[in-house]
């Protein structure tokens, strides 16, 4: 991955991601901190609405706890049957008054709507007294009265007041959405049952507490509403849902009324809604908020669109940066790191293009002053090496002229002692051309100049050893114009000669072939010798650095004891070899030299290898980069 992808990666993932990540937590939390909180504020606020109908209640039971202890309901009771009345005048007119007193009092309570009284005759049946009249309402009669089960339960409370909301028995209420209270009466001189007391109270009060209590922002939609412990909506404000089953509008179908507060989050009526319940203590009924989930959240989503948006504008921000800026930046170094490639795989002209003001330019143009001192540098250096090259190149010719020449001149001896005059002008002619093309200032020839040189000299050692071997030289036409270092192939040749038809018994014979193979020249000498043992083929140290050499002399390597028992100089065997790999390794590189693969009594292989180019082409950078 370049750079460029790395920092807006490390953009992303660093600032723009654990941004969005931060977010998302904070936005869950809030959503869930919201339905926590509204949970506790509706706890509170259904308790304090809950107190405000309770105190309705109460107050309702006071009034008719006050009629119960002055015995107004027992009087008008006996009012109504003049048989059981046995009163002076004076107790009479007292009736009387408390009479009014008490109807004044039912009539001017705002709350009151409706009374009656269920008379209890003593005869099995009951007559029924009417305090207040109310338009198209046929009271229950006693006896069907008698047989629900609301009358077991106000006889079982014995005189605790019993209240009724609206729909829960609609054939002794009525229809309208009003509460009852029910409750025996007795006489309080006997603890006597004389009858049953019936009182409606008015519903606006009740819409008035509704209406005035609401839970939270007046924004949020709420709706309140009182069940009873089956689920039957008793008292709607709204009046949509009277009457009908609460658990027919919410998915979460077992639902307990009976419990003091809960609260949870599901569908009502096809909306998602916060559901707060709280159950009266005193009375068979729940106090029901539902409030709308959306109008809850709506500041939180509001936030949340923000905050996406937000996101979304600081990830084109860094899409622009990265497009921009950063792109900038990385392409600028990509561009030097493309070029450091470049001088990498030895273009040292490469050049960085400047251009700007920052650092950028900076590190341009000292990338290219570097190339300019690596230049300068180099070009000093190529050309110290050249001389060196020179210098050593004619050490090693010095070397190789006194050795040849050396044994050139015993093999004419050999020739002038033995007679053979025709012989010996021969050789001298051909030492003669020999030695022209060695005196000649050029360190390099033609591959057709070298092959007649080793003519001559084969031709010369054929004079001296003329039944001692046979040669056969194989070079394509095609290479005679290729360049050679001059005396390359001679001293090899010289080697297998020398060395390797050294007291053989049968006649030797010595190939040269050339070929081309991936851009290189291949020259091979190969023998039919005695060949070299593994012990004799490590003598010859080619390819080795002046450096190692010299170390092998200080520490008495140069002598050596052959497979034959004699003492072995190691400077004077393989000494052509040697140079010829010295030669070739200084002019063209490491990678260039001479190999030799030998086995005992089976003759010796030396192949050469070195680039193949023209006469007079540039191949001295060969020797630096190899």
């Amino acid at each position: 991955m370049n750079l460029r992808y790395k920092l807006f990666t490390a953009f992303l993932g660093l600032i723009i991601i654990p941004l969005f990540i931060l977010g998302m937590i904070m936005f869950f939390v809030t959503y869930n901190s919201i339905e926590k909180k509204y949970s506790q504020q509706s706890e509170y606020s259904l308790k304090a609405i809950s107190y405000s109908i309770s105190s309705v209640f109460k107050d309702m039971n006071n009034v008719t706890d006050n009629g119960i202890a002055t015995s107004v309901f027992h009087m008008a009771l006996s009012a109504e049957d003049p048989s059981k009345q046995d009163l002076t005048d004076a107790e009479q007119l007292s009736l009387n008054a408390s009479q009014r007193n008490f109807r004044s009092l039912l009539y001017n309570h705002p709350s009151i709507s409706y009374a009656f009284l269920y008379n209890f005759n003593g005869k099995g049946s009951s007559e029924i007294v009417s305090l207040f009249n109310k338009e198209n309402f046929r009271t229950l009669p006693y006896d069907k009265f008698k047989e629900s089960e609301l009358y077991q339960e106000v006889m079982a409370l014995n005189g605790v007041p019993k209240w009724v909301a609206p729909h829960e028995n609609p054939e002794l209420t009525g229809t309208e959405p009003v509460f009852t209270q029910i409750r025996l009466v007795k006489e309080l001189s006997f603890f006597q049952n004389i009858g049953i007391l019936v009182v409606q109270i008015k519903n606006w009060e009740f819409e008035s507490i509704f209406r005035n209590l609401k839970i939270g922002d007046s924004s949020q939609k709420v709706s309140f509403m009182l069940v009873n412990d089956k689920g039957m909506i008793l008292f709607d404000p709204d009046r949509e849902l009277d009457g009908q089953m609460f658990q027919s509008f919410t998915t979460k179908r077992e639902l307990s009324f009976a419990k003091g507060f809960q609260s949870y989050k599901t569908q009502f009526d096809g909306e998602r809604s916060i559901v707060s319940m709280y159950h009266f203590k005193d009375y068979p009924w729940s106090l029901v908020s539902v409030t709308s989930w959306d109008s809850l959240s709506r500041e939180v989503t509001v936030f949340a669109r923000w905050f996406v948006f937000v996101i979304f504008i600081c990830f084109l921000a860094a899409l622009i940066f990265n497009l921009f800026f950063m792109n900038r930046i990385t392409g600028g170094i990509a561009v030097i790191v493309r070029f450091m490639r470049r001088v990498e795989d030895g273009d040292l002209s490469s050049r960085v293009e400047e251009k700007g003001n920052d650092e950028l330019t900076l590190l341009a143009k000292g990338f290219n002053d570097l190339m300019d001192k690596i230049n300068n540098l180099f070009n000093r250096i190529q050309l110290e090496q050249r001389r060196k090259n020179q210098a050593e190149m004619r050490v090693l010719q010095a070397q190789i002229k006194p050795h040849f020449l050396f044994n050139t001149l015993e093999s004419i001896n050999v020739l002038a002692v033995q007679n053979e005059g025709r012989k010996v002008s021969e050789m001298v002619y051909r030492l003669a051309s020999i030695l022209r093309i060695s005196i000649q200032d050029r360190d390099e020839i033609t591959l057709e100049e070298e092959i007649k040189h080793l003519r001559n000299y084969l031709d010369i050692q054929k004079f001296r050893f003329e039944d001692v071997f046979d040669y056969e030289i194989h070079i394509p036409e095609e290479l005679n114009g290729c360049g050679i270092l001059k005396l390359t192939l001679q001293p090899l040749v010289e080697n297998s000669i020398q060395h390797g038809f050294e007291g053989i018994n049968y006649k030797g014979k010595l190939i040269v072939t050339g070929w081309e193979e991936r851009g290189n020249l291949i020259l091979r000498i190969e023998d039919n010798g005695i060949g070299m043992t593994s012990s004799q083929l490590s003598m010859f140290q080619y390819m080795i650095s002046e450096s190692a050499r010299n170390t092998d002399q200080i520490n008495g390597l140069n002598e050596a004891e052959d497979p034959h028992g004699s003492s072995v100089h190691l400077e004077r065997r393989g000494l052509g070899v040697r140079s010829v790999a010295d030669r070739i390794r200084i002019e063209y590189g490491l990678r260039y030299g001479i190999f030799i693969c030998s086995s005992q009594n089976c003759g010796t292989i030396i192949q050469c290898v070195i680039p193949k180019y023209g006469q007079g082409e540039n191949h001295n950078a060969k020797s630096i980069t190899g």
